[in-house]
């Protein structure tokens, strides 16, 4: 009788704990579909999950078990990853560092436990899906007996907001065209900063003074957008709510490359959280949220029968997004009126040297305390223009022409409880800069990417202090997965937690954070063009046990780190009425390979093709040296032509193998040397793409074969131009370019 009541003891005890623990796991079930969407009157290929786009939002509470079945009815593989959430490191959703990708008609399950709150989102992490729709608000309620449960705050009637961006163009081009320099996104935003416009707006003199020093047009955001989105929809409305009510706004930055302003029209805005995790409530009148920032705020609905604007602006200020609390008459927010570019160019020119390094000009800055950009906003100085040198009192940053705007900065932050890591603990100090080449669109960390380091091993129980230094022209929001980081912003032990830092242009800003949880985790610029392009590292944890799902991590790290230095391929093609010439070319970070071609319609013409195959030398990418293949033919019945030299060569049948190198001169003026196999040299100079208006570009080249051309190009549309040129093989022509 005694082992009958310990034996049903023992099975109570089961079924009890099984229904304990039953009740807390929360399932879902997502299944990914291509689908199709119109945003912007063109129907585009899109990724759907159960039939919608955003995500579904997934809400838990603090100590529930997530369980998330992915379903994945692509022709493509997928991920998932949970952003801003503490998890073992498998569950992570890192394809080729945490998992093997879920591939087509396969089935994946994460499951977790739940062991924190707050506002976070997640998003796919395979290749550029996210930017066509995988992206979803994740919510992790606090439990009612929580002592950090904060009443008139975490009680109050909230709504998930997830912000995004819609391009026509597909991801894979956008990146592509990104890598190549093409403006076309600065012609659709208008921004394209080109001469006639310089000289219309009086700023000739830094126009010339940004090209001597090699850089292209100020730019803010790298991508045109067709449409903002604010839970997938431009506009909406919340019409529930009513006058005197308040309303906690639980925001998400979904976007793939676009910073945010956000403002409301029914007055200030109180901060309550960031990154998920608690602050100290602070108003402001608005505040800008860094691509994958999430931040918590409190608004109220003033009066009744009236619905206020929310309204989300990129930074690049090209469109809007807006969502109304209330119900009645709208009430809008006022614009914010366009940039002043050039303003910004010529403080760009300012911070930057000769030989394209970057002029800290003795400021100390951190924490988006000073806004380098506040130049080219009107709402804040007017008309004045701010002249950039070492004798300016930047103490208070007191550039703003209407004091009474209150914008937010991490400085302002603070967490309601210490954040203080353990003081026993070893402490290791990284340092990285952020380094970046708009010109070719290379993105990287200490001048390398990914593919060009290994991980970076650290110890569980380890205290990691990181200083990091923004030296290029962008600002980057950088994000660590799965786990927070103290933000030292002056506030002691009451320093912010987050996962996310957006650092601005020349900015210095130190982040530590305990190393509590062995894994291989993700630490990355969160512009998802710049991930890709190579802006990553990897923290390892050193004798970390083997990832069931990763049989093989050495190749699997080995093809991640591909997949951020991928050859990119561009082409364009002249159809004239003197000839047919055009370009071929794919690069990657450091590589080029080039062709280049000039065929005739006719013998006397002759047809003649260059290849270059080189390799970029240098944190700034001015110096490529390269081999080369020179093969021309043109009948002139042996005639012999005489170089600057005094050298001789045909063109009647020439096939030599050549070497030389390729210089970015003041001016983007690309200079060529090169030594052929027959012993003749050559130098060039060349330029293709001066922009003296929007839309119409000049173009050189001279050699010292004797050889000169000069054309125009009128920009039409994306992939087709109207073309002049006089060459002086050819003569003059007329035709139209097609590029790719």
């Amino acid at each position: 009788m005694k082992k009958q009541i310990i034996w049903l003891t023992v099975f109570l005890g089961i079924m009890s704990t099984h229904t304990i623990f039953g009740q807390n796991i929360v399932h879902y079930d997502l299944t990914i579909t291509d689908t199709i969407v119109n945003y912007s009157g063109k129907e585009k290929r899109a990724i759907a999950v159960n039939g919608q786009i955003p995500m579904p939002t997934l809400t838990f509470t603090e100590g529930d078990i997530a369980e998330i079945v992915v379903h994945n009815k692509l022709k493509e593989s997928t991920s998932l990853h949970w952003h801003g959430l503490f998890l073992p490191n498998k569950e992570d959703g890192v394809p080729y560092l945490t998992q093997m990708p879920i591939e087509p008609n396969e089935t994946f399950t994460y499951r977790f436990p739940i062991i924190q709150s707050g506002t976070h989102w997640y998003h796919s992490h395979s290749g550029l899906q996210e930017q066509i729709g995988m992206y979803g608000s994740l919510v992790l309620l606090k439990k009612k007996d929580d002592p950090t449960f904060r009443k008139g705050i975490d009680d109050l009637p909230e709504v998930p907001i997830i912000l995004s961006e819609w391009t026509d163009i597909k991801p894979e081009n956008v990146h592509r065209m990104l890598h190549n320099a093409n403006d076309w996104s600065a012609i659709k935003k208008g921004t394209v900063q080109s001469y006639s416009e310089a000289i219309k707006a009086g700023h000739f003199k830094t126009k010339l003074g940004n090209e001597m020093k090699r850089m292209l047009a100020m730019d803010v955001s790298d991508v045109y957008y067709d449409k903002f989105l604010i839970n997938g929809k431009n506009e909406s409305q919340l019409s529930q709510f009513k006058g005197g009510e308040k309303v906690r706004l639980r925001i998400s930055n979904g976007g793939a490359s676009s910073y945010f302003w956000l403002n409301y029209a029914g007055g200030k805005m109180t901060v309550v959280a960031n990154d998920g995790n608690d602050v100290e409530p602070l108003q402001v009148d608005r505040l800008i949220i860094g691509v994958s920032e999430t931040y918590d705020v409190v608004v109220t609905i003033p009066k009744e029968d009236v619905a206020y604007e929310f309204l989300a602006t990129p930074e690049d200020r090209t469109n809007s997004a807006s969502i109304y609390l209330g119900n009645g008459k709208i009430q809008l927010k006022s614009r914010m009126p366009k940039l002043k570019y050039f303003e910004g160019m010529k403080m760009m020119n300012d911070m930057m040297n000769m030989d394209g390094s970057m002029d800290d000009m003795g400021m100390d800055m951190s924490l988006q305390k000073m806004d380098m950009n506040t130049v080219m906003y009107p709402e804040i100085s007017g008309n004045n223009k701010m002249k950039m040198d070492n004798n300016m009192d930047h103490s208070n940053h007191s550039m703003t022409k209407e004091q009474d705007i209150v914008t937010l900065n991490y400085g302002m932050l603070k967490a309601p409880h210490p954040t203080t890591l353990p003081k026993d603990a070893p402490v290791r100090e990284l340092r990285f800069e952020l380094t970046g080449n708009m010109n070719r669109y290379v993105w990287s960390m200490d001048n390398k990417v990914l593919s060009e380091t290994d991980k970076i091993l650290i110890k569980k129980g380890e205290n990691v202090r990181i200083t990091l230094y923004n030296g290029s022209m962008m600002r980057h929001p950088m994000h660590l997965h799965g786990h927070d980081f103290r933000v030292l912003n002056g506030q002691g032990e009451f320093a912010p937690l987050k996962n996310v830092l957006d650092i601005m242009p020349m900015e210095t800003d130190t982040i530590e954070f305990l190393a509590n949880t062995e894994g291989d985790w993700f630490f990355h610029c969160h512009i998802l063009y710049h991930m890709m392009a190579g802006m990553n590292r990897v923290f390892s944890y050193e004798k970390q046990v083997p990832n069931p799902y990763l049989p093989n991590k050495k190749w699997a790290y080995n093809k991640l780190q591909r997949e951020s230095n991928q050859f990119h391929f561009m082409a364009e093609n002249d159809f004239a009425t003197n000839g047919n010439d055009g370009m071929a070319m794919v690069q990657n970070t450091r590589w080029s390979i080039g062709t280049e071609w000039r065929l005739g319609y006719h013998d006397r013409h002759g047809y003649e093709t260059e290849t270059h195959i080189g390799r970029y030398i240098g944190k700034n990418q001015w110096f490529m040296p390269f081999i080369g293949f020179d093969w021309r033919y043109r009948k002139q019945n042996g005639e012999l032509e005489k170089n600057l030299f005094g050298q001789t060569n045909t063109k009647d049948q020439r096939a030599v193998l050549s070497l030389g190198a390729e210089y970015t001169l003041p001016m983007l003026v690309k200079f060529q040397g090169e030594v052929f196999q027959d012993g003749n040299i050559r130098f060039q100079l060349m330029r293709e793409d001066i922009p003296l208006s929007p839309r119409l570009r000049w173009a050189f080249m001279v050699n010292t074969d004797k050889e000169y051309m000069t054309g125009f190009k009128y920009i039409a549309t994306r992939n087709i131009g109207i073309t002049t040129h006089y060459d002086s093989d050819m003569g003059l022509g007329f035709g139209v370019s097609l590029n790719y």
